[in-house]
């Protein structure tokens, strides 16, 4: 006798995947509420830099704790919790978007977004295997990659601009959350520590997964901040606005998303990685080549160049989570590469402290040799295993 699916099952995977995009919307459009901000409302440089990093004393601790948590109590409750955190964080700054209220505001979308993107891309993996893990990725990148654009538009042309961004990004994430409430199964609990017993039958363990996905993870965020802070910057002289941020995630996470839908329709292995890694390397050169005022056309071709390899090192880092992590672990792990993947956003600030005396241009060259070393690394043991 033929039982038809729920509805709970057969619309699990795709209310995971919007809330997935919903929350790298919220989390990502504040890059381009920056200029508004400050123009609008007179906060600090400092204020707004402290910003996205107290974002990301939300976000780290939510990434780990998210998917390790999300082993024991289930992906469920803790992917719709998160995605309710941000989008709240988010509706906090319509009407409190003073220093005080910014930093509130973008320490409870972090810690959302933490919760959020690291047992949703667990959850997809269960269900579709790694087909659900390039699906969480991509999906995610659409966020991060439209969330700047539409809030760019939003404060560039409609009115009230320091307000209506952050009410259509919560707006969304909340609308979504519901729906994930009433279009997924409930998540079975676990009552064993997902990290006690790191090695499955079929020769799956924790270390090998990290030691996989964790080289692919330096070069994710970090690509993509070069293109959408360091380079946007740089030409801050000659083009300024609300705009800039927009386009400069468009290109590098556009071009990240569609990267990763052809790399999953050719069927490519693991050795995209290694392409990824390798044209970090080149958009990190091309970064050092364009120095202190760069043409619009190497801005452009540069945030592309980088956004493929944001795409492609995402991309094979989630596959290495999915092929190598126990299952039992696939939450915590996941958790762990998003962590090394966020590392990167630091590379802005790091850059900005290092430049009095190293410059512009040597720390480009010293990143493009570790991403270069990293790809021939990942070419090397791929060959080994073959």
């Amino acid at each position: 006798m033929h039982t038809a699916e729920s509805p709970a099952k057969r619309f699990a995977l795709p209310a995971i995947l919007a809330v997935l995009f919903a929350t790298g919307w919220g989390a990502n459009h504040f890059a381009s509420m920056i200029p508004v901000l400050k123009a609008d409302e007179g906060l600090p440089t400092a204020i707004l830099d402290g910003a996205f990093g107290i974002y990301a004393i939300g976000l780290l601790p939510g990434l780990f704790g998210g998917g390790s948590l999300s082993d024991r109590a289930g992906r469920r409750p803790v992917v719709l919790t998160g995605a309710l955190l941000a989008g709240i964080g988010n509706l906090m700054m319509i009407g409190w978007h003073d220093q005080a209220g910014v930093l509130v505001g973008r320490l409870v979308v972090g810690l959302g977004a933490g919760l959020t993107i690291s047992a949703g891309t667990a959850w997809a993996a269960d269900l579709r295997g790694k087909t659900g893990a390039t699906l969480a990725g991509a999906l995610l990148t659409t966020g991060f990659a439209i969330g700047p654009v539409i809030t760019g538009l939003l404060a560039e042309f409609a009115p009230h601009p320091a307000e209506l961004p952050f009410a259509l990004s919560g707006i969304v994430s909340l609308v979504v959350a519901t729906a994930g409430f009433a279009l997924t199964p409930v998540t079975p609990a676990r009552h064993d520590h997902p990290l006690t017993d790191v090695d499955d039958v079929d020769g799956r363990s924790v270390a090998k997964a990290l030691s996989w996905s964790v080289p692919m993870a330096l070069w994710v965020f970090s690509s993509v901040t070069v293109a959408v802070v360091v380079m946007a910057h740089r030409i801050s002289d000659r083009y300024d606005g609300p705009w800039v941020p927009g386009v400069a995630a468009a290109l590098s996470l556009g071009s990240g998303v569609i990267v990763q839908f052809v790399v999953r329709r050719a069927g490519v292995g693991r050795v995209a990685g290694v392409v990824g890694a390798a044209l970090a390397a080149a958009g990190f050169t091309l970064s050092a080549v364009a120095g202190g005022h760069p043409s619009m056309l190497l801005f452009a071709v540069t945030a592309v160049v980088l956004g493929l390899a944001y795409g492609l090192c995402l991309r094979d880092g989630l596959t290495d989570v999915e092929a190598f992590a126990p299952r039992r672990s696939r939450g915590a792990v996941t958790g762990i590469f998003y962590v090394a993947c966020y590392l990167g956003f630091g590379l802005p600030v790091l850059l900005t402290t290092i430049e009095p005396s190293a410059g512009i241009v040597a720390p480009m060259i010293v990143l493009a040799i570790a991403a270069a070393a990293a790809s021939a690394s990942r070419a090397i043991r791929l060959r080994r295993v073959s």
